[in-house]
């Protein structure tokens, strides 16, 4: 089906409206950022949602008004005061009055006799604008309107506020809304009865006209029916789009496995712990997720250190019982080594073959390890990105494991599977993603939740202290490291910049020599990859005792007997990568601390997220505070790769409302998955509405 043709008003053109010339036309298709070689369309200006309210229903006379507040009043004007002859810049003042007092209205630049014909001497005329004061007397300068006695109703008491772009006025934006409103055509119903009855909602046009042309200033409340039903409905739409996107890559092409049990219980023998009641009910959902005849696609979120490895090579020993071969991507060589570090002894223990591909590699032995991958002798495969792109050449891959997923998108993951004509595909990230964006951005995924940590993990103390303490830190530090610990010290900057008052990584490191001798190392980005790994690995085997750093080592290093992390200028540092950094200790059987430095002042933002950080150590508690205080945009870096961004929804105050779109697009389809029949028609038409019509071509019929 094509769009209904009852949305034509709406997908016309801006510009093929009465009034709206090329000038005005391009503005606005810059304005909301229209595709390439396309226009502004009526449906853009329908979704440029008010960002506040003016109500101009004060009308308790001039002796009622306060300055800077918005009047109405009925006005007696009594005489003109034109600006002298060769002065222009004094302004023309109109001198009026009600029964309760005087006013001046006061305009600039007034030439050409307009003022004196839109308020005639002696005449009356209701005026509406913001009350100023000047030399003892009030006025309003230049008001908003002025219209005769019997043109009242014409006035707007109640008006909608827009954000606005240089050039383009309320006046014209309004107007045109106005317009476009006057065209919106009668819509087929796609919300339940029993769900618009449950939150006392107004069909999609009433709420639309109640949002532009509100009779109350209520009618436009972010929390009132009107608001809250179009949120619902640019959820349900996007929830829609990724469930039939969902079901077109699980679509029936999976294969169903077999499993013996055989590898698994002496992959299970071979561990040297037990595995979390978390670790068990993942292995299980994956296990069902194989057995079945679609495709798998999942995303196992846990904490830095809850175990997601292991759980990812059960999923692999499944899989390598039925015969076919896995492959482990991981976003660094350096992760891809630790990986293929950890699950070596167990795989051997096992007899599953396991192969890490390199770029360091000789000819020689990748020759080797190719021709193990192609034979199926090896069942796993570990390595980067990169390294499956050239030769790679499977017998049978059936399970394809990422490491740390948003630095994928769904294309990336549909290419990857394409490797393996029906591959499994299970995503593992440290990033713990609030349910919100687990829904609005990988909605299309099934997700298994790691909440424990891995027994014998140490609870954290976590401190934080100006930086005024900083000889307090290093006495307690001494003695610390006299007793064998280590520690890393990370900075936000390389070396010392003009504009900012930072300590940096390099500075730290020549102080605390002055101190530590030659205990201290120093790692940062811009080193080359040999220099780091030898540092690291002088840090590993104890050499070092003080590991300098920038946030190199965010991601994925495990030195378990490093016990101190001691973060400065920690509010500089968002609150997932605070929780990232504090992950990189209490990895080994004794307690650790982490210590936050910070310098004053503190911005209301940094005192909270210190306060988030220092009073819980669960990584689902941090990323919802996270996505409170940041704004759901920036939380996943999604500003640029164009993740869905909401027009008329604001998360803060609708994001309960995702949860019922959710479930209400999972029923909708479940019942009727071709979107078929007067049902069907509603929801395709909503689907085109917000323009996620891209999903209807997807649809499978029955």
């Amino acid at each position: 089906m094509s769009r209904p043709s009852s949305l034509d008003p709406l997908f016309r053109s801006l510009h093929s409206i009465k009034g709206v010339g090329p000038q005005l036309s391009a503005l606005l298709t810059r304005f909301f950022g229209a595709p390439e070689g396309q226009e502004a369309m009526a449906l853009d200006l329908l979704m440029h949602m008010p960002s506040g309210m003016v109500d101009r229903r004060r009308m308790d006379g001039v002796a009622g008004t306060y300055v800077g507040h918005i009047a109405t009043l009925k006005l007696h004007v009594d005489r003109h005061q034109p600006p002298p002859r060769g002065k222009p810049h004094v302004p023309h003042r109109v001198f009026a009055h009600d029964e309760t007092g005087d006013i001046q209205l006061v305009f600039f630049r007034a030439q050409g006799g307009w003022v004196e014909k839109l308020l005639p001497v002696g005449e009356e005329r209701y005026v509406s604008g913001t009350i100023g004061f000047f030399n003892g007397d009030k006025q309003i300068t230049h008001p908003d309107y002025v219209v005769e006695v019997e043109k009242f109703g014409a006035l707007p008491l109640v008006e909608p506020v827009y954000p606005l772009t240089h050039g383009l006025s309320a006046k014209v934006l309004t107007k045109l809304t106005r317009k476009i409103l006057d065209t919106l055509p009668p819509l087929p119903e796609w919300i339940l009865p029993e769900r618009m009855a449950q939150f006392n909602w107004p069909e999609f046009g009433t709420a639309m006209r109640a949002v532009h042309a509100p009779v109350a200033p209520a009618d436009g409340e972010l929390w009132g029916p009107a608001r809250m039903r179009l949120a619902y409905d640019e959820y349900l739409a996007g929830q829609l789009a990724l469930m039939i996107v969902r079901s077109q890559l699980v679509s029936a092409r999976g294969v169903s496995r077999p499993f013996t049990g055989e590898i698994t219980g002496r992959v299970t023998a071979a561990l040297p712990y037990s595995l979390t009641a978390g670790q068990l009910a993942a292995v299980e959902d994956i296990r069902a997720d194989l057995a079945a005849p679609d495709r798998m696609s999942r995303l196992i979120q846990g904490d830095v250190g809850a175990g997601k490895t292991v759980v990812a090579l059960m999923a692999m020993a499944a899989v390598a019982e039925s015969g076919a071969q896995s492959s482990l991507m991981a976003p660094t060589e350096l992760l891809a080594a630790q990986h293929f570090r950890t699950l070596k002894p167990i795989c051997d223990a096992a007899g599953m073959g396991i192969v890490l591909l390199t770029g360091k590699m000789t000819a020689a032995d990748r020759r080797a390890a190719l021709a193990g991958i192609a034979s199926g002798d090896t069942s796993i495969v570990v390595g980067t990105h990169a390294l499956f792109q050239s030769g790679v050449v499977f017998k049978d891959l059936g399970l394809t494991v990422v490491d740390e997923q948003h630095r994928f998108g769904v294309h990336q993951r549909l290419a990857l599977s394409e490797k393996g004509a029906h591959t499994d595909l299970l995503v593992m990230t440290a990033t713990p993603i609030p349910r919100t964006l687990v829904l609005t951005h990988f909605g299309d995924m099934a997700v298994s939740i790691l909440r424990e940590k891995p027994r014998g993990r140490q609870p954290i103390d976590t401190a934080v202290l100006s930086i005024k303490d900083y000889p307090r830190v290093i006495e307690r530090l001494q003695s610390r490291i006299a007793e064998g610990a280590q520690a890393f010290w990370v900075c936000p900057l390389v070396e010392e910049s003009e504009t900012l008052d930072i300590v940096s990584a390099e500075d730290r490191f020549k102080e605390l020599q002055s101190v530590f001798g030659d205990q201290v190392g120093l790692v940062h980005g811009r080193m080359s990859a040999a220099q780091k790994q030898a540092t690291m690995e002088a840090f590993a085997c104890g050499t070092l005792r003080i590991l300098v750093a920038t946030t190199v080592i965010e991601v994925g290093v495990d030195v378990p007997n490093a016990t101190i992390m001691i973060i400065e200028h920690a509010e500089r540092f968002g609150l997932a990568q605070l929780h990232q950094l504090r992950g990189r200790v209490g990895r080994g059987s004794q307690r650790s601390a982490c210590l936050l430095l910070y310098k004053e002042p503190l911005s209301e933002t940094a005192k909270a997220r210190l306060e988030t950080i220092k009073s819980t150590e669960d990584g689902f508690v941090i990323a919802e505070k996270d996505l409170e205080l940041r704004g759901q945009g920036d939380l996943l870096g999604t500003r640029q790769s164009g993740m869905p961004g909401y027009r008329l929804a604001v998360p803060d105050v609708h994001r309960h409302l995702l949860d019922y779109a959710h479930d209400d697009a999972r029923d909708a389809l479940m019942r009727n998955p071709g979107l078929t029949g007067p049902e069907g028609d509603a929801l395709r038409t909503l689907l085109y509405l917000f323009r996620k019509h891209l999903a209807i071509p997807l649809l499978r019929a029955g």
